[in-house]
Parts: C-alpha cells; sequence; structure tokens
C-alpha cells in the first residue's frame, strides 16, 4: 500500500497492481532486480502471498480516496487500479488466483474492505474534507480491467485461451 500511496503522492493516477499467480511463495534473492551488468527480475510475480497483496491493495484504494479529498478536496476518483494476473489459464482458473480477481471486481464482502470502511468511519472526525457521506460512497468495485502477464515462449493458442477466459468469463477490460 505504501508504495502505490507514495507514487500517488508523486503524480501517479494510473497503477497496474503487480501481477498475481499461482505459486505465490516463492523464495527469491533480494533484491529481485540485480544489474551488475545486465539487468533482470529474478522474480515472477508479486512478492507477498495473493491474499496479502489483496488487502495491500485494498487498503491502498481508501488511502488514494482518502488522500484525494483531502488534500485536494475532489470527490469524483481520478486514479485508476488495473490488475494484473500470470502465467498460464490453470493458474488463472485456480481458486486463490479466482478469488483475487472477483475480489478487485467486488470487495465489499471481503473482511479487509469492511476492516477499512469502519476505521475510516470511525475516524472521519479527524479528518477536514472527509465526512460519512464520503466514506461511504467509496466504491467496492477496485478493478474492472486487467493486463495478461505471459513468460517469454508462451504458446499463441494458450493466450489466446486466456484472454478469451478473461473478457468473456470474467467480464473484464483486457
Amino acid at each position: 500500500a505504501q508504495n502505490i500511496i507514495a507514487a500517488y503522492l508523486s503524480g501517479s493516477r494510473f497503477f497496474e497492481l503487480k501481477s498475481v499467480q499461482i505459486m505465490d511463495e516463492l523464495e527469491f534473492p533480494k533484491p529481485c532486480i540485480l544489474a551488475e551488468d545486465e539487468a533482470y527480475n529474478t522474480e515472477w510475480s508479486t512478492e507477498l502471498p495473493i491474499m496479502g497483496a489483496f488487502e495491500e491493495y485494498v487498503k491502498a484504494w481508501f488511502a488514494l480516496h482518502v488522500l484525494q479529498k483531502e488534500l485536494f478536496n475532489q470527490s469524483e476518483r481520478r486514479f485508476m487500479f488495473n490488475m494484473s494476473v500470470g502465467y498460464d489459464l490453470k493458474g488463472i482458473q485456480s481458486p486463490k488466483v479466482d478469488q483475487f480477481i472477483e475480489g478487485l471486481k467486488d470487495a465489499s464482502e471481503t473482511a479487509i474492505f469492511k476492516e477499512c470502511l469502519a476505521s475510516l468511519l470511525e475516524n472521519v472526525d479527524h479528518f477536514k474534507n472527509l465526512d460519512r457521506a464520503f466514506v461511504e460512497s467509496i466504491s467496492p468495485t477496485i478493478c474492472t480491467s486487467i493486463t495478461l502477464s505471459t513468460m517469454h515462449g508462451c504458446p499463441p493458442a494458450e493466450i489466446e485461451a486466456i484472454i478469451k477466459y478473461l473478457l468473456s468469463v470474467k467480464k473484464l477490460h483486457t
């Protein structure tokens, strides 16, 4: 969440959330970007387990709404989150990746969304521009778009199958 907040405060308004995949507890050397001679990324996706990443994205969603209202007194959202998944159809269709996708499409029934909402409502009096109506209007629809991340050499038929799934089954702008 803190990286998204820092990016927002630096002027970013479009946030592609780091790719998630079924293998979400891999161990990688740090730093994950190695640039001694040639630069390359030594990890496949997020450094957090899928639902850990999900929780951070929901926290960031709320934080950006608060910052936008408190700092700029803007009620209409002027930023966008875009989810990213990989690396094959089987993994994308797995229960935990599906839970991530569905949660970002509608977070209203998730524990973290309810926790963030309750915390803000409890502390709304500490803000200058925030009020209950604004907090209650924060949409649980965090993402309606998605990016597909594949490995080099992924067969075209696999990419086509994933895209069809994301467009027609998941109903996401892809």
